[in-house]
């Protein structure tokens, strides 16, 4: 049973209307009407939230998307750069505006909804994946290279998360991190057992709160009664 449930995506950025006009074409989700720092799609949990911050980014970034596209240049035209060769992977590496890294999968036919997947670099993936998918009651697959998969993810409106070894351990905040929800604080208390840390709980500013996995990959917890 799901100790917790995805809810949606949150993006650090310094420049809210250039990085929501980026986003909203690069996933085929639309600017809310009322929240300029909210994109939404067909469901709550079609939901990229754009928290502005002062910091730039200082390093690469160990949570990324990946999106499926026409082409390449279709994404650079909205202010991505190229950073892998053409032909290198089955992907191209690209960054954001703001120097995030992205992914993307070229297709010949591409959905008008175009999240595909969330990478994730770890220094152990095969233990980070297993933590992911006993929380969310997702399914579990590794590979002979060293990857790990969590899929079948429910309520996530993207195929999988993608967990990649790196030898470099988490130093900095990630920009990019997942909300979840759970069904009473007592979970919350359950993933810690489980190995997450508080990082922030709920005060005067904040009703959620604000945890780090085992490898320190923040997250934020919402209590959502049945």
């Amino acid at each position: 049973m799901a100790i917790a449930r995805f809810k949606d995506l949150c993006v650090d950025v310094t420049d809210e209307e250039r990085m929501a006009s980026f986003w909203s074409a690069a996933t085929g989700l639309r600017i809310d009407a009322e929240d300029s720092g909210k994109l939404v799609g067909e469901t709550p949990a079609h939901t990229i939230w754009l928290n502005v911050v002062a910091e730039p980014k200082s390093v690469k970034q160990r949570v990324h998307l990946d999106v499926s596209a026409r082409s390449v240049s279709d994404i650079a035209a909205l202010g991505a750069q190229q950073v892998s060769a053409d032909g290198e992977f089955d992907w191209t590496v690209m960054t954001d505006p703001e120097g995030g890294e992205l992914c993307v999968f070229v297709r010949d036919e591409v959905p008008d909804y175009r999240l595909y997947e969330i990478g994730v670099d770890a220094v152990n993936p095969t233990a980070s994946a297993a933590w992911w998918a006993d929380v969310l009651d997702a399914n579990l697959v590794h590979d002979a290279h060293g990857c790990s998969f969590v899929d079948q993810i429910p309520n996530a409106p993207f195929d999988s998360m993608d967990f990649v070894p790196v030898p470099e351990p988490k130093t900095v905040k990630n920009r990019l991190h997942w909300d979840v929800t759970v069904r009473a604080y007592a979970d919350i208390d359950l993933l810690v057992v489980r190995g997450a840390s508080v990082v922030r709980g709920v005060d005067d500013d904040i009703e959620w709160t604000v945890m780090a996995d085992p490898e320190g990959n923040e997250f934020c917890v919402f209590v959502v009664a049945d």
